[in-house]
């Protein structure tokens, strides 16, 4: 009996060392974004008939005195916020539902308003996602600081990009790709998302900066949870006595400062990570799916309740970027039909705007089962 609970729910089971902390680390990401929408949409004067975390039948909920259903339903991918007036979950607009309204609806109906309250209410979904990820961030870093080095090279690996270019220990890096580096983390961000870019790279030696190009090669490695991830390297390694490894301490305005600025390259990162696979440039099994996600929230757990944290603020700066993509019926393709529609100074017609909803929609399942394919059998 004792072997049978321990299996079911011991620290190192399905359901709590890798289930619970999945859906804690969801929920908190998802609770956060549909927030963001829910906060300035009543801050706008929209009224909220649901706020739902997961989708499909309800497992139990609430009303508040304004009528807004809270509720927690029973798939738990996902959440939603239902505005008074929108025929689905997704903010679609329903002529005959807007009909239907009364005056007092339609005064404070989603598709009734200004398209600039429209704009904010669904911008800020992905906006305090990247304010979440911004908190944890500058948290961590107000606590613990950060450990930093001097952009010193203190061995070049044999064979690698960096010897064949010609690259020497004691060499100091400048710049990278034209950008600027203060420290030899600069240097890793810069070439971790570059693998088989050629690099221009300007080394200080002997006192004269010189032009050396490198080509970064895919490696494999694995993080402190055991997670394989491939990055590009070019070769040279760091160590104390050249890098002169010291900590920085924040106070509140630089914590908040460095972390909007960690966030802010977090952000680019995925950025360059989605256009390079998009041509093929990427493997496609760093996309991921939920039984990804659940792995690696499972792994985090067993390091720790911060390591569960910091996955939180990772995940949540890429479900807020993702949500911002002008596809519908993300949040940013919602964003283009309002930038039209103030260029225009009318709406796209209901014909067209569902066709390109409903091939949104295509889209936006294809990528869903290809992450599935790749969690199941592709990877």
């Amino acid at each position: 009996m004792n072997e049978l609970f321990s299996t079911l729910f011991g620290l190192d089971s399905l359901l709590v060392g890798t289930i619970v902390p999945f859906l804690f680390v969801l929920t908190v990401v998802v609770f956060v974004h549909e927030m963001g929408h829910y906060l300035v949409g009543r801050w706008c004067g929209i009224g909220v008939k649901a706020f739902s975390i997961g989708f499909g039948p309800e497992i139990f909920g609430f009303n508040d005195r304004r009528g807004t259903r809270w509720k927690l339903s029973a798939i738990p991918l996902g959440g939603y916020v239902k505005f008074v007036g929108d025929m689905n979950v997704t903010s679609t607009p329903d002529a005959e539902e807007t009909e239907k309204l009364t005056p007092a609806e339609r005064q404070v109906a989603f598709h009734t308003q200004p398209v600039w309250k429209r704009a904010a209410t669904v911008v800020a979904g992905p906006l305090f996602n990247f304010l979440l990820t911004i908190a944890v961030l500058a948290t961590f870093f107000m606590t613990y600081g950060r450990v930093v080095s001097e952009p010193m090279i203190a061995e070049v690996q044999a064979g690698s990009p960096a010897e064949i270019a010609g690259f020497m220990p004691g060499d100091r890096f400048v710049s990278v790709d034209g950008s600027p580096v203060r420290t030899f983390a600069d240097v890793q961000y810069r070439v971790s998302g570059r693998a088989g870019d050629p690099l221009v790279f300007v080394l200080l030696r002997d006192g004269k900066e010189i032009e050396l190009t490198a080509t970064p090669k895919v490696t494999e490695q694995k993080d402190a949870a055991g997670n394989t991830f491939r990055i590009g390297v070019i070769g040279v390694v760091n160590n104390n006595e050249v890098g002169q490894f010291r900590v920085i301490e924040y106070s509140v305005p630089g914590a908040v400062a460095e972390a909007v600025s960690e966030t802010g390259r977090i952000i680019v990162r995925t950025g360059q990570f989605l256009k390079r696979f998009a041509i093929g440039r990427e493997d496609k099994c760093q996309l991921g799916g939920p039984i990804k996600i659940a792995d690696m929230a499972g792994k985090a757990a067993k390091l720790g309740f911060e390591r569960l944290v910091e996955l939180i603020a990772l995940l949540s700066v890429g479900i807020g970027f993702l949500n911002l993509l002008p596809i519908p019926p993300l949040d940013g393709g919602h964003l283009v039909f309002y930038g039209i529609e103030a260029v225009i100074r009318r709406p796209l017609s209901e014909r067209m705007m569902e066709a390109v909803y409903r091939t949104g929609m295509i889209l936006v399942l294809a990528f869903m089962a290809f992450v599935f394919w790749n969690d199941l059998f592709g990877c």
